[in-house]
């Protein structure tokens, strides 16, 4: 270990030596770093330059401790609003962006279906309509209901199925078992390679259902005995088990994180005092990660809402690029954007119904 060390110490000495003998030894290249040198201190000039103009003219002009905007607005400079000015910088770029290709997209949509779009020679030729797009989605459209009952009660059978297995397998893996970074890795690759080519190519080749299902007598007895309404969306679910599974991925990991904040001192404290392990769970695991579970449920709907293959998007995409006529108004970009924004509505409902049970449920077990 000595002999290494007193190697790099040597080579270190080396390194040292033949900086400091640049301008002796290698006069060439020490006029190249004179001229990079000059270089780098004539842009730093100029961006300070830059700077003093951009915080002393007569739209903004700042002091050690105010800032002076239009020469009679003056802000007090403190700690935590200098604080605050850093971090919006850091972030500027993103908000940037996403003002642009985010929310301007967002609200030119909600401008669009107000009128009837089409699309000719001469450009996009708006016509005010009002509300009329949105009345056609529930009068005139004889499909666009029925897509979004059944999606609000597929929404209703599939985002409990994703939590509850999210969960169960976050508590196996949270358990003091081998590999667990490989079996975090086997749930999680569904969120990668779920694309809609790849998922598509899937379900054309059954990967995505259980076909041993069908063979139990007593599903068909259920779907047989109820609703046509009902007994669709759990057909669904049935035939499409294992994509419903795979939206799981991500919520796996959270609620894996929260239960591993879950101090294991508590679990000990209730084993003394004499409570089962469904007790423990009941009174211990599920009220900390709670908070969690409003979080998966968010991204659950969010996730399964705006799939490429859901049937909704699918018949969005589809009104929005069909031939758009003059004498109706079920087709083009302006009632394709009435339907999303119908889409997102309920979209957002079905949040506030599912956090809204879950707080209900937690103020009952406070209370």
């Amino acid at each position: 270990m000595k002999k290494v060390m007193a190697k790099l110490r040597a080579l270190g000495q080396k390194v040292i030596a033949w900086f400091v003998d640049i301008p002796e030894n290698y006069p060439k290249v020490w006029d190249k770093v004179k001229v990079v040198g000059k270089g780098l201190s004539t842009t730093g000039r100029f961006f300070r330059k830059v700077g003093h103009f951009m915080t002393h003219n007569k739209v903004l002009n700042t002091t050690t401790h105010h800032v002076v905007v239009f020469g009679f607005l003056k802000f007090r400079i403190t700690n935590k609003r200098r604080e605050a000015v850093l971090g919006l910088s850091f972030i500027l770029i993103w908000i940037i962006g996403y003002s642009i290709f985010t929310l301007y997209p967002v609200f030119n949509s909600l401008y669009l279906s107000f009128f009837k779009v089409r699309l000719d020679a001469d450009g996009i030729q708006t016509t005010l309509v009002g509300i009329n797009n949105f009345k056609a989605a529930f009068i005139s459209d004889p499909y666009f209901v029925e897509i979004l009952i059944e999606y609000v009660l597929e929404m209703i059978l599939n985002v409990p199925v994703v939590i509850v297995f999210a969960l169960i397998i976050a508590m196996l893996i949270n358990q003091d078992v081998k590999g667990k970074g490989v079996w975090r890795t086997i749930f999680f690759l569904p969120v990668i390679i779920s694309t809609g080519p790849v998922i598509s190519e899937l379900m054309n080749q059954g990967a995505t259902t259980l076909p041993s299902i069908e063979n139990y007598d007593f599903v068909q007895l259920i779907l047989d005995n109820i609703g046509e309404a009902i007994a669709n969306p759990i057909q669904a679910l049935f035939d499409t088990i294992l994509l419903v599974l795979w939206f799981a991925g991500i919520q796996i990991l959270i609620l894996l994180a929260g239960l591993q904040k879950i101090d294991r001192s508590i679990y000990e404290a209730s084993m003394i005092d004499g409570a089962s392990p469904w007790e423990s769970f009941w009174k211990i695991t599920l009220p900390s990660i709670m908070p969690l579970i409003s979080v998966t449920i968010v991204y659950t709907v969010v996730s399964m809402s705006v799939f490429s293959l859901n049937e909704v998007i699918i018949y969005i995409r589809d009104k929005m690029l069909a031939e758009s006529t003059v004498g109706t108004l079920t087709t083009g970009y302006g009632y394709s954007a009435a339907l999303s924004w119908i889409y997102f509505v309920v979209m957002a409902l079905l949040i506030l119904i599912f956090i809204g049970l879950i707080n209900i449920r937690r103020r009952g077990r406070h209370s």
